[in-house]
């Protein structure tokens, strides 16, 4: 597995970027119009929404769960901004409290700017992102705008529980894989708020918001967990994570198996660990029983929600929404 895969995992990204464009750039326009004063917070602003935080992903599936029930996509536009804008102050505070430098071959705001920065930098996206979520339900019903920001709430504030009580899982090789998987599953409520919002946006019925909720939820764990197998076969993220985070959950589940974890064990604690020591420990993290369960169960979530998918009536919409659900399997 490469994180680079072509295929359809590259014609997902293609079609976030299409369909989360408008909401992403009404983000971006909205934060870089404010006055900041002191120079570096401008410039550390513009960097990380010009050059690291590209979240086409919630405004895309704001806009397709809207489509999918009738609505118009381009009434999402200002939802999609509010979240591109508080999801970004959520990955900010995650990589100060993770002590994330670096994200692939770019500096997180954190590594470029130093913690102080970074700080002030997500609080200005967590302003500017519930300011515009204010803005945008001014144009729904009063109860409906009641509803949205009720969700949007319990929606972090679900993630944020989940990351709070992960912190208290760092350096323990011996988690229970599956009390981390019930977390990475609550740290999807933001996705599954998203297209929560989309439907009942564009008008949804009960039992399409309540399908369309739960593929929100589905779609952000089958991308977590794609993440979590990505991180394995990086030596530099995976050696973050061994020394600053919770282990990827594939190494969880391989060390319910005693010899894989012997093996991977002695691979971690070398002083020098390569990329060819991340390509062994992933070699034997994908051969063991626990992981290929692992794999299965994925697959099974996917079929799930392609099922509940019944009661879309935008045939279009539907079929590109469950590509991307294909998509987060792909080379598994």
């Amino acid at each position: 597995m490469k994180k680079d895969e072509k295929g359809s995992i590259e014609r997902a990204r293609t079609i976030f970027l299409k369909k989360g464009k408008l909401g992403y750039e009404a983000a971006k326009e909205a934060i870089l119009e404010e006055k900041f004063e002191y120079e570096p917070v401008r410039e550390a602003l513009a960097y990380f929404v010009g050059e690291v935080w590209h979240n086409y992903e919630h405004p895309a599936l704001l806009s397709l769960a809207c489509e999918s029930v009738g609505g118009d996509p381009e009434s999402t536009t200002l939802f999609g901004a509010s979240f591109v804008l508080l999801t970004g102050a959520a990955d900010i505070h995650d990589d100060i409290i993770d002590k994330s430098k670096t994200k692939g071959s770019k500096s997180t705001v954190l590594g470029r700017y130093g913690k102080d920065m970074a700080l002030l930098v997500g609080d200005a996206l967590l302003v500017e992102g519930f300011t515009l979520l204010n803005h945008a339900c001014k144009e729904l019903p009063k109860e409906q705008a009641k509803s949205t920001v009720a969700i949007v709430k319990d929606a972090f504030f679900e993630v944020g529980n989940a990351e709070a009580e992960e912190t208290g899982l760092r350096g323990d090789w011996d988690a229970d894989p599956e009390v981390c998987f019930s977390l990475m599953q609550r740290k999807a409520a933001i996705a599954t708020a998203t297209t929560r919002i989309g439907a009942m946006i564009g008008g949804g019925r009960p039992e399409q918001v309540t399908a369309l909720s739960e593929y929100g939820r589905t779609m952000a764990l089958l991308a977590n967990l794609r993440n979590e197998f990505v991180d394995i076969y990086e030596a530099g993220e995976l050696m973050n994570r061994t020394r600053n985070e919770c282990l990827p959950l594939p190494l969880l589940y391989a060390f319910c198996n005693q010899r894989a974890k012997n093996q991977i064990t002695s691979l971690l604690r070398k002083k020098r660990f390569a990329a060819g020591d991340a390509a062994e420990a992933a070699k034997i993290v994908m051969e063991t029983e626990e992981v290929i369960s692992l794999r299965e169960r994925m697959k099974r979530l996917a079929e799930q929600s392609i099922r509940n998918m019944e009661v879309i009536s935008n045939q279009e919409a539907k079929r590109i929404l469950c590509k991307l659900l294909e998509a987060m399997l792909e080379g598994l």
